[in-house]
């Protein structure tokens, strides 16, 4: 007859097991895109109005949105980013997000 015994399993200690390095939190962006509609003296006016940046800060994310074809305008977490993109769509602009990488 065959024997049916508990056989012995090898843990790994503890010691020796690797460690887990949690990724750091990469922050979100917001990204406002060129479009043929809006006028730039507006782009400006919605950097001000919403983020509240000085005129010299909205002049020149609005360039770069005009000159680059777009602008990394905030960043945070993702759900301040959607929270950003949704109003930035309030005000008629063009806006995505992405991971900042």
């Amino acid at each position: 007859m065959l024997s049916v015994a508990p056989t012995e399993i090898e843990r790994p200690d503890a010691s020796e097991a690797p460690v887990e390095v949690p990724e750091p939190d990469v922050p979100w962006v917001t990204v406002v895109h060129n479009d043929p509609v809006n006028l730039m003296s507006y782009v400006t006016y919605v950097f001000q109005s919403y983020f509240g940046y000085p005129k010299d800060k909205a002049h020149r994310l609005m360039m770069d949105v005009h000159h680059k074809g777009r602008a990394i305008v905030s960043s945070g977490s993702r759900e301040e980013m959607e929270r950003d993109v949704q109003a930035m769509h309030g005000y008629g602009l063009w806006a995505t997000l992405q991971q900042d990488r």
